[in-house]
């Protein structure tokens, strides 16, 4: 079975929760991810787009097996900005992406104390990300066509060009104000081996659309 991810609203802090966009509260010794990005012939550093934090407590009850961990904390970014409609120095397509352009940061304990969240301003220090919206989990079918950790891709083309790969998480098209081409998705991947290692710095990112 995979696990679903539900989306809600909410009013509630949700620092060191399982939260979608909002800023992520990272240990002091994690640096937020960039790309290094080129305009003008000059390069500089391009944040990542923040896309979730998931506490894995929040996963136990949906993965008997223990194929994920079950303590700490999961970050994800990726270079999605064009999808949400904002400028941006990349173009992720169809297709496999480029290393640099999909991290997947871990942390194996949570500590309230020294965690602190990692906010993203413009030049009138106004916030760039979107509100957090909380995060809850269900159980789904493997195959399902939704937002979701584990099973496997939807479109099938995504294993046919990475086989022996295992997915992570799969990003649906309309998820919190994206758009993936006519009906895309984001699939998270590794290979077999790194992810029974738990090597969550080799992720691999996939896109297929209808």
């Amino acid at each position: 079975m995979a696990i679903k991810i539900n989306l809600q609203e909410t009013e509630t802090e949700l620092f060191c929760c399982s939260k979608w966009w909002g800023d992520p509260d990272l240990p002091a010794d994690m640096e937020y991810p960039t790309a290094v990005a080129e305009e003008d012939g000059e390069t500089f550093d391009y944040p990542l787009t923040f896309i979730c934090q998931i506490d894995c407590e929040d996963l136990a009850p949906f993965d008997p097996e223990g194929k994920l961990p079950h303590q700490g904390m999961f970050y994800i970014f990726a270079g999605i900005d064009e999808y949400l409609d904002y400028d941006s120095p990349f173009h992720n397509g169809l297709g496999r992406w480029d290393r640099k352009q999909v991290v997947v940061k871990y942390t194996k304990a949570i500590n309230f104390e020294t965690f602190r969240s990692a906010i993203l301003v413009d030049d009138e220090d106004q916030p760039l990300t979107a509100p957090a919206l909380k995060m809850t989990f269900e159980a789904c079918e493997d195959r399902a066509d939704c937002t979701k950790l584990l099973g496997v891709p939807f479109f099938e083309e995504v294993l046919q060009e990475m086989p022996g790969h295992v997915n992570f998480l799969q990003i649906d098209s309309d998820t919190a104000g994206l758009r993936f081409y006519d009906e895309g998705m984001l699939n998270l991947l590794y290979s077999e081996a790194d992810f029974a290692a738990g090597k969550w710095k080799l992720v691999k990112g996939y896109m297929a659309s209808c």
